[in-house]
């Protein structure tokens, strides 16, 4: 339990700086870039669309549970299906967050790779959905809300509430068991234990591939993990596989996938995923030197737990945890306040109804906002915890509701 702690304790604190910078990058990224303003990119020619969609994904702090809703709204808003499934293959496996903290716990090469890989699948999957799903129809549809322009300091509001509030608040969860996974795993499992097993590299990528395409874990909790089995003997190519495959595919994922956009483009996304988290850990283990990926990770997680942390990586860790416990709280304040506005809608024509599918505040948003667009809607209240969206207005229509909420990839029940 000692090592546990230690070794948790390391592995935060390597972490935790460069986290925080990435979260406040995030928050400057939703502040000051709007979603209507990379609408048009995702249009155009197949090359051209492909392009755009994955270098604004690449930095874009959005996780698979994130990606898809926004993905998903910006399809419906008329986005082709070359740049949609572009966007979904590339935003999740990185983001400003994720890379700044695998340089910090990885290294600078792991850093660098991970990106390029994300924009070459990318681009890629972008440009075969392009070219085998070209004869069939895509929606029409344009956004008629635009964001009201906000003064500097409502921005500056945004950055630290998105990016220290609701942004930990989706990842949080994710980042926790990446940790705390990793730290069980250092702490039991002797250093070099998957070499005296004697797996050869590919062995290891496809074990590691066939757990990690229908496992969740997000880009940034993903990291810890991959580093510690390294440490352990793992081949720093199957740790890749783990850092693509792991963030960008997940059951609901592929099931949200193949309702939207269809079965050619599902099977597109897999199959490029899959062929480039192969071929980029393939690459690293068999044409790159291997001290290029093991040297970094020996250095940070290599010593005795916890004595090596200098005092703005423990300060940096603590606020971290503070700022995960803050969100906890603030996620629960919120549940409260909508079980109380709940009470008030009681004593007016309201329907309730259970929408299986979200799991974040990008979730929350997607599916409050394309609701309240229905002429008979006048509020949408997602309540994340009970998986609910309250509905207030006149006449409403149970069966348009569902129509739009299953359109952009949810569950109506």
């Amino acid at each position: 339990m000692v090592k546990f702690l230690g070794d948790f304790a390391t592995i935060l604190g390597e972490m935790a700086p460069y986290l925080l910078l990435g979260f406040f990058f995030a928050g400057l990224l939703y502040a000051f870039i709007p979603r209507e303003k990379i609408d048009k990119y995702f249009n155009g020619s197949p090359f051209r669309s492909s392009v755009y969609s994955s270098l604004l994904g690449i930095p874009l702090p959005l996780c698979s549970c994130g990606v898809i809703p926004t993905g998903a709204a910006l399809y419906k808003n008329g986005a082709s299906k070359g740049g949609t499934v572009s966007f979904l293959i590339s935003t999740p496996q990185t983001g400003v967050d994720s890379i700044l903290a695998t340089f910090s716990l990885m290294g600078l090469p792991f850093a660098i790779i991970r990106p390029i890989a994300a924009l070459i699948t990318g681009i890629t999957g972008g440009l075969i959905t392009s070219v085998i799903t070209k004869n069939e129809s895509v929606p029409q549809q344009t956004s008629d809300t635009v964001s009201k322009p906000k003064t500097p300091g409502q921005k500056i509001k945004d950055v630290f509430r998105y990016g220290f509030v609701e942004f930990i608040q989706d990842i949080s969860k994710w980042l926790i068991i990446g940790l705390v996974l990793a730290a069980i795993i250092s702490a039991l499992i002797p250093n070099d234990f998957f070499e005296l097993l004697n797996l050869s590299p590919i062995l290891q990528m496809l074990l590691i591939l066939v757990v990690s395409v229908p496992l969740y874990i997000c880009a940034t909790g993903s990291i810890p993990l991959a580093a510690i089995l390294i440490l352990k003997g793992v081949s720093p190519g199957a740790a890749f596989v783990l850092l693509m495959a792991g963030p960008a595919t997940n059951a609901a994922t592929i099931t949200m996938i193949g309702k939207v956009l269809g079965k050619k483009s599902l099977f597109t996304y897999l199959g490029i995923i899959i062929i480039g988290a192969l071929g980029s850990g393939l690459i690293i283990d068999y044409l790159l030197p291997v001290q290029w990926f093991t040297e970094i990770t020996q250095q940070h997680l290599g010593h005795d737990h916890g004595t090596h942390l200098n005092w703005w990586q423990i300060t940096s860790g603590i606020v971290l945890l503070g700022l995960i416990v803050n969100g906890y709280i603030q996620k629960y304040r919120a549940s409260k306040q909508q079980a109380k506005t709940q009470l008030t809608y009681n004593m007016m024509q309201t329907k309730t109804i259970k929408v299986e599918g979200m799991t974040c505040n990008h979730c929350k948003a997607n599916v409050e906002n394309n609701l309240q667009k229905l002429a008979f809607v006048d509020s949408a209240v997602v309540n994340l915890a009970e998986k609910t969206v309250t509905l207030e207005g006149d006449d409403i229509d149970l069966e348009k509701v569902k129509e739009t909420v299953e359109s952009i990839g949810y569950k109506a029940v």
